[in-house]
């Protein structure tokens, strides 16, 4: 078995559409092996040992729910489900990309508190939050918050072989078409009560009455969907990303603009004006990456294009100083200025996959110009990990882990890069 994870990981490696080595001169080629060793450091001597370290609860199990900036742990805090999600598949991705153990014991550590706890066993599914002790605190089903627990154990049992955690997202895919997708119109609801009753309590970012779909929870779905088939290869699960890969071509990304539509009614009317660059720029690679585990060429082609569309959309928002901005809202022309953990990271690797889709070294150069930004301004180099926020002026604020805020988007940032840059030799 280990033998066999071992070459579907360098199969894994070498499938990304990568870049020819003929087109890159001596001078770039070092650039991408100091990117890449400057994020496997970081990967390995920072933002793991930070969470690894300091969020442990080794008391009550699992994960503390909050750190906030002074690294200050609370151990009554709510432990979030989307939080403890995320750090299952962080280790878990961890140790497939390292092969470390210690991000294996991490990793279990993570997936046996979430079966114990997080997992409704009377109904299926997780809860939103549990209290620290690892009762409920909350026990609706999101389905953005259920879409982490498909993607975090799939990701686990891509990591392992493990077949009983495999089985446990299979779980929540079925819950998922039994009672959030919806038969009209097509794509799927976003909040149910504890025994998968709709509920219309406010969704993410909700902003109108209206609003009943989202654009983030469709692209989380799409995420999910994609590595519980690249692990599963259930044929009902391939048809489905089919279906959400769809969703996204037809309804979510605007055709004037390459935008994403962030919110839309029950018929896929916009109810919204806000352009979000991060969600741009992330679904840019996250929709390539889904289209091509279909192994349908036609479709990889038409993504391909879209993608490189919403990339040059997205870089509306990229500043001088190599960052990402936040939002814009179009009815008013307000633009939000601080930035975040996540956009940047995502940044990081949807201009590295734009270069990897078109040879243009433009897309590297942002690429490489973001990790700068985020070195200057996100690694806290004093007490470890990365900060959530900087303003327009350059201050650090808000909590280094929280119900949001976790090692995922830079954690994964980490290990794209060093599966998709090649390590070139030494030049002499």
């Amino acid at each position: 078995m280990r033998k066999f994870l071992f070459i579907l990981h360098v199969l894994i490696i070498f499938s990304f559409p990568g870049y020819s080595q003929e087109n890159i001169n001596d001078g770039q080629k070092q650039m991408l092996n100091q990117l890449r060793k400057e994020v496997s450091v970081d990967l390995t001597g920072n933002i793991l040992p930070f969470w690894i370290s300091n969020m442990t609860d080794n008391i009550r199990g699992g994960f503390y729910g909050r750190i906030d900036i002074q690294n200050r742990v609370y151990p009554e805090a709510d432990k979030g489900g989307i939080l403890n999600a995320r750090i299952l598949w962080t280790f878990s991705s961890a140790y497939r990309v390292t092969g470390d153990t210690m991000y294996l014991r991490m990793a279990k550590r993570a997936r046996d508190y979430i079966l114990k706890y997080f997992i409704d066993r009377e109904n299926g599914g997780a809860f939103l939050s549990l209290k620290a002790d690892g009762s409920p605190s909350d026990t609706r089903k999101q389905v953005y918050t259920n879409s982490f627990f498909i993607y975090a154990l799939s990701e686990y049992s891509r990591a392992t072989g493990d077949k009983e955690t495999l089985s446990e997202a299979m779980k929540i895919f079925s819950l998922f078409e039994k009672y959030a997708f919806d038969t009209e119109n097509n794509g799927y609801f976003e909040v149910f009560s504890r025994d998968w009753q709709r509920i219309r309590d406010k969704m993410i970012g909700e902003s109108s009455e209206k609003d009943e779909k989202t654009m983030n929870t469709h692209l989380h779905m799409m995420e999910a969907y994609a590595n519980l088939y690249r692990v599963s290869g259930d044929d009902a699960t391939g048809q489905r990303l089919r279906n959400l890969i769809g969703l996204f071509l037809d309804h979510i990304i605007d055709k004037k603009t390459s935008h994403l539509i962030c919110f839309m009614d029950r018929n896929w009317n916009r109810t919204s004006d806000i352009d979000s660059y991060g969600h741009d720029i992330e679904s840019s690679w996250l929709l390539y990456e889904a289209a091509t585990l279909l192994n349908d060429k036609e479709l990889t082609e038409k993504v391909k294009k879209v993608c490189i569309s919403i990339v040059n959309a997205a870089s509306e928002g990229y500043q001088d100083d190599g960052s990402m901005l936040t939002e814009k809202n179009t009815s008013t022309g307000h633009v939000r200025l601080q930035r975040s953990w996540w956009e940047q990271s995502e940044t990081v690797v949807g201009y590295i996959n734009a270069f990897e889709l078109t040879q243009n070294w433009g897309y590297m150069s942002k690429s490489l110009k973001c990790w700068e930004y985020i070195k200057k301004n996100f690694i806290d180099t004093n007490n470890g990990g990365w900060f959530s926020y900087i303003s327009e002026n350059a201050t650090p604020s808000g909590d280094k882990g929280g119900f949001w805020i976790c090692p995922y988007h830079n954690g994964r940032m980490c290990m794209e890069v060093m599966q998709r840059i090649k390590k070139f030799p030494d030049q002499k």
